[in-house]
């Protein structure tokens, strides 16, 4: 079976959980019972892209488990740029809320980095299929905290252009021009509003 690294990933943590998995080759073996192909290598990074810990359990063995409190254990700013790096496509915010877009499967992904960084300014996580909803602390702001996850993703501020036309119609107001349409009216009907100049090709005629 050919599944995506986010795919794969999402078996191995629905593995930790169910199963008492105590070294990566029997991980490994686990994959290869579900058809799926993986070396202990590969395992090994997916189990550090997860956050995986080795723990205590009954009868004195270790076993990987994904932590519950996340904010018992905080990876290093190293670890969350590169899953941010490698699976954020895009960061939005409104009000206190960040959204980080993920290919499809992967936001479990991203949003275990995030529980684990210890981020400044962000109060938790939820994470579905392909989208990471981040909450932010009233006195940072999603806007803020948008910004740092961005930074941290590599991603660029989406471009605000501002509306077209918008400095010129107050340009020429301000310059008290009368507008081209306006104007060509004027000399073609000869009728002017009280104060305004009679063009000069007018003028000459008159004099005549």
């Amino acid at each position: 079976m050919n599944l995506s690294k986010a795919q794969r990933q999402h078996l191995v943590a629905q593995l930790l959980e169910h199963t008492r998995v105590t070294s990566q080759s029997q991980l490994v073996s686990l994959l290869a019972d579900h058809g799926v192909v993986a070396t202990q290598a590969t395992v090994s990074r997916d189990l550090e892209d997860l956050g995986a810990v080795k723990i205590r359990v009954t009868g004195g063995d270790t076993a990987y488990a994904l932590p519950e409190l996340p904010h018992q254990q905080v990876a290093p700013e190293e670890h969350l740029r590169r899953v941010l790096g490698e699976w954020a496509v895009e960061v939005g915010s409104s009000g206190p809320l960040v959204v980080v877009r993920t290919p499809p499967g992967s936001a479990h992904v991203v949003g275990s980095a995030l529980d684990r960084s210890g981020l400044g300014g962000m109060l938790g996580t939820v994470a579905g299929d392909d989208t990471v909803l981040v909450v932010a602390e009233e006195s940072t702001g999603g806007a803020a905290l948008a910004e740092v996850v961005r930074a941290l993703a590599g991603l660029e501020m989406p471009s605000e252009a501002a509306p077209a036309g918008e400095h010129g119609a107050v340009d020429q107001e301000e310059d008290g021009d009368l507008p081209a349409d306006e104007g060509a009216s004027a000399q073609a009907t000869g009728h002017l509003a009280p104060g305004d100049q009679m063009p000069r090709s007018t003028v000459r005629g008159a004099a005549r």
